[in-house]
């Protein structure tokens, strides 16, 4: 049987259990996913798992996605662009870092028709995932990125590697189209992320990457502001699509009853 993992702290909130063992048994697979929390010196000795067979694929989430990459022998192109890694798996006695994360934002902003050409983005976070999200953001022509974090020395971090993107200080807000929370905060035991939306007003595009809670309060307050809303749930439905594929070599559907699947 294979066995499958996502690992992360916290680790709580992620369905990916829900979607892939639905998938595994949609495709006739002999498998079983789960979710396990781990703290970070756990990490070579899951990924040591992958080598000897006994786990046939992780996925990595918050705050492992570049904290993996040591252990790996060798990374996908997109992997190596963003250095960040939220899909491992193995080929020909080598374990392998993966970003699917890329795609699976592209996608997701690309099914909602939302056209990014030439606007500008401003994302809140420098954690793992904002890499990931900049290239796709680059892929879909923007105009212009602009990262804020609370930590200034990690935003300019991000910057050595996207030397183009505008960073201001935590709490400013400049002009934007879109803004994407790409931070921890609104995830449950993380607190909630405090935005002042009067200095935006409405007809903004408020996203979240985070898809449980469905409605953070990030965008409760920018639904009451008269903003467009999105949450991270086709981002994940269509990262997981491609981390399924990756190791099954099988396409899972994306379908109204996977959808409804994680509401």
């Amino acid at each position: 049987m294979k066995k499958y993992l996502v690992i992360g702290n916290p680790i709580d909130h992620s369905l990916s259990p829900r979607l892939h063992n639905y998938w595994l048994e949609k495709n006739n697979i002999n498998g079983t996913y789960e979710k396990k929390k781990i703290n970070e010196e756990e990490v070579k000795d899951i990924i040591s798992e992958v080598r000897n067979n006994k786990i046939s694929g992780l996925n990595v989430t918050i705050p492992y996605k570049k904290i993996v990459i040591p252990y790996l022998d060798e990374l996908s192109l997109e992997a190596k662009e963003s250095q960040s890694v939220n899909t491992i798996s193995k080929k020909n006695d080598k374990i392998i870092g993966h970003n699917t994360d890329i795609s699976g934002f592209e996608l997701a902003i690309r099914s909602i028709n939302f056209d990014t050409k030439n606007k500008k983005i401003f994302i809140l976070g420098a954690g793992g995932v904002v890499s990931s999200i900049i290239i796709a953001l680059k892929r879909l022509n923007v105009s212009k990125i602009i990262l804020s974090n609370r930590t200034l020395a990690k935003a300019e971090n991000i910057r050595d590697s996207f030397p183009n993107i505008q960073i201001v200080k935590w709490g400013e807000v400049p002009d934007f189209d879109m803004i994407i929370n790409a931070t921890s905060l609104g995830l449950k035991g993380f607190g909630e992320l405090e935005f002042d939306n009067l200095k935006v007003g409405p007809n903004k595009f408020f996203y979240d990457i985070i898809y449980n809670p469905t409605k953070t309060k990030f965008l409760k307050n920018a639904d009451l502001n008269g903003n467009r809303t999105e949450n991270g749930k086709m981002m994940f439905i269509y990262q997981a699509h491609q981390a399924f594929t990756l190791w099954n070599k099988k396409i899972p559907k994306i379908d109204k009853e996977v959808i409804k699947l994680l509401d």
